[in-house]
């Protein structure tokens, strides 16, 4: 498994190899192993990063290697790795390999979309080659069913290839009350498919008609081509009703949702939303809109709507701030989805996907 993507700061798919990876360990049998897959010229992988899990870790810039696995297909992974049975990227280009059956995961399309807010090489190798790719793979893993659709719609894989393993709910303990100060959170990368300026205009409106409203806090990166976002956020009050905290570790989270009396994401689009199922796991009300996978994943336990309407996005902030038993029903739906989505039932879907991909590759020799 590619590990790069939680080399360093653990951003969303970060997250997801880490934790799936870990899950994954656990269901092995004797004879089989995961080893993660690292590249890199100056950070290393620690031996011991998810304990029974081998390690594989090349001194070869990322950079280098993707141009030469992207454009070149070459070096095959048995020359970094010696002999797999699977090799499985976390993104949506192959891992080049001689005898392994190849993996590819594809968490949205938003590079297809939205282009101008990803990097540099993301918008070098990714549209062109990321349809041939997952139709070439063995199996194709997606977060959600939203993805799946649009994977087998948008590059034709076929459905019996396709995989679906969201992300687990994080294994904290719900709140049973909100102690301290509170705020309103949005988590997520700082970026033009985040909607983040609506948010602020909508967060404005509320204040306008509720001025003891809790503040607003952001916390995330920013995105390539987000210079409008940044600049309202640089134009936002100075009085701390809006904070923009920046990247925010795994740990830290925890304590941004404890906080938190309520979570708003007007995604343009998403693949999943993991804030969301985050927000739920911990008995957060959420607000959030109903584009992408997002419907999808808060069902009945939240409020959904057109992340375009910022009056309405402002009225159903303003709700969720103010009928208790509205919010609290919305939690205590909330609490009981999150349930459904466990880190060990995706890695058993995963399994699922390398036996189903070693059996595709074996028949196309």
């Amino acid at each position: 498994m590619d590990y790069r993507p939680a080399l360093r700061q653990r951003t969303g798919v970060g997250e997801y190899a880490h934790h799936l990876a870990s899950a994954l360990v656990g269901l092995l049998g004797p004879a089989d192993q995961l080893a993660l897959f690292s590249s890199s010229w100056k950070d290393r992988l620690a031996p011991g990063t998810i304990p029974g899990a081998a390690v594989v870790d090349a001194r070869v810039p990322v950079s280098v290697l993707n141009y030469t696995w992207h454009r070149l297909g070459w070096p095959p992974v048995e020359w970094l790795a010696g002999r797999v049975d699977v090799a499985h990227a976390l993104h949506p280009l192959l891992i080049p390999a001689t005898r392994a059956a190849q993996v590819v995961t594809i968490a949205d399309l938003s590079f297809l979309d939205v282009p101008d807010s990803t990097t540099a090489e993301i918008r070098r190798d990714y549209a062109e080659l990321s349809g041939p790719h997952a139709r070439q793979a063995d199996a194709v893993v997606v977060i959600s069913a939203y993805t799946r659709m649009q994977v087998e719609r948008r590059f034709g894989v076929p459905p019996e290839r396709v995989f679906l393993c969201p992300p687990g709910a994080p294994a904290w303990r719900p709140r049973t009350s909100l102690d301290g100060p509170a705020h309103v959170l949005f988590i997520g990368t700082i970026g033009p498919r985040k909607n983040v300026g609506a948010l602020l205009e909508a967060y404005e409106a509320l204040r306008a008609r509720a001025p003891d409203a809790p503040p607003l806090v952001l916390a995330g990166g920013v995105a390539p081509g987000a210079g409008d976002v940044v600049a309202a956020l640089r134009r936002a009050p100075t009085d701390g009703t809006v904070r923009h905290l920046g990247y925010v570790p795994d740990m830290g989270r925890e304590d941004l949702f404890r906080q938190a009396c309520l979570l708003v994401l007007p995604s343009l689009d998403e693949g999943f939303g993991m804030p969301v199922l985050e927000a739920m796991a911990m008995g957060v009300p959420v607000v959030t809109s109903n584009r992408g996978a997002l419907p999808e994943l808060v069902g009945d336990a939240g409020l959904i709507v057109d992340p375009d309407d910022i009056p309405g996005l402002s009225r159903a902030m303003e709700r969720m701030l103010t009928d208790t038993a509205f919010a609290q029903a919305c939690v205590r739906r909330g609490l009981e989805r999150a349930t459904q989505y466990t880190w060990e039932g995706s890695a058993r879907q995963l399994l699922n996907a390398y036996v189903s991909a070693a059996a595709h590759r074996s028949a196309r020799r």
